[in-house]
């Protein structure tokens, strides 16, 4: 396995080389981790038309790139994202703000395989949140703050907010974000579990990359059906989560990745992981 911290190296259309003009969001390779980061730090990182179809595009080649394991998405400090550029809407461009397949920034409705972690430094608001709120982990620095204010401008958040929040919160709590519009601290989401990691300001990305370089230790064929069976049954009856995890356990054991960790275990040796 390649570790994660490793010299970064570029990766597909979305990234920048050398001093070339940079991209609205660029795709930078870590080892095995795919680092997604909007760049329009003028803007406060807020999504336009460029934006979302730079992040389906980037999401796009994590799935379809065997070399990558794991997703980061991140912003140009100091902000993560404002969410949605609200001159674009005030323009009648609303629609360019979403893509077919993933919805609001080509990503809230985006259907995958590989786990995404936010990297969050400085303020996820409106968008920004709902952004988050469609990855799979959250690591944010003590200068991160999360909020849904789309009730001070008579908007309603319309991006998976209003119900993925009451499912990463306490009922109250998210209630309280939706009707206030007021954001919430990093060190508040973190204790009710919505952030797995907190840090110090300037550090999400590279303890995100920590925690990509834990999961990347593990099968990635075997991490990818434990995603799928967490976030597909959690919800659902008991037996729709044997069902899934006998199903997933079954397909685990028949690849080579198996074989390779039984192997390693009694050679007490590192796995050597292949992805089939």
């Amino acid at each position: 396995m390649t570790s994660v911290s490793a010299m970064s190296e570029p990766a597909g259309s979305g990234t920048t080389e050398g001093h070339e003009r940079a991209t609205p969001v660029e795709l930078e390779r870590r080892g095995p981790c795919a680092v997604i980061r909007i760049n329009r730090p003028e803007a406060r990182n807020a999504v336009n038309g460029a934006v979302a179809q730079g992040i389906e595009s980037a999401i796009d080649e994590l799935e379809a790139d065997d070399e990558f394991w794991v997703g980061i998405i991140t912003g140009e400090p100091p902000v993560f994202s404002a969410g949605a550029d609200l001159k674009e809407i005030n323009a009648g461009n609303a629609a360019n703000l979403q893509t077919e397949r993933g919805g609001f920034a080509g990503i809230v409705q985006r259907e995958r395989s590989k786990p995404l972690i936010a990297a969050v430094d400085g303020p996820a608001l409106a968008g920004g949140t709902e952004i988050v709120l469609a990855c799979d982990l959250v690591v944010a620095s003590t200068s991160a703050t999360f909020g849904v204010p789309e009730v001070k401008r008579s908007l309603v958040a319309g991006a998976g907010a209003l119900f993925r929040l009451g499912r990463k919160l306490p009922f109250n709590l998210a209630m309280e974000l939706a009707l206030t519009g007021d954001p919430i601290t990093a060190e508040l989401a973190h204790h009710h579990g919505f952030v797995n990691r907190l840090v110090e300001p300037g550090q999400a990305l590279e303890a995100a990359l920590g925690l990509a370089e834990q999961i990347c230790a593990n099968a990635p064929l075997a991490v990818r059906a434990s995603r799928k069976v967490v976030v597909e049954a959690t919800q659902a009856p008991d037996d729709v989560g044997w069902r899934m995890s006998l199903d997933a356990m079954a397909e685990a054991v028949r690849s080579d990745d198996f074989r390779e960790g039984l192997t390693a275990f009694i050679e007490k040796r590192p796995p050597r992981w292949k992805g089939h």
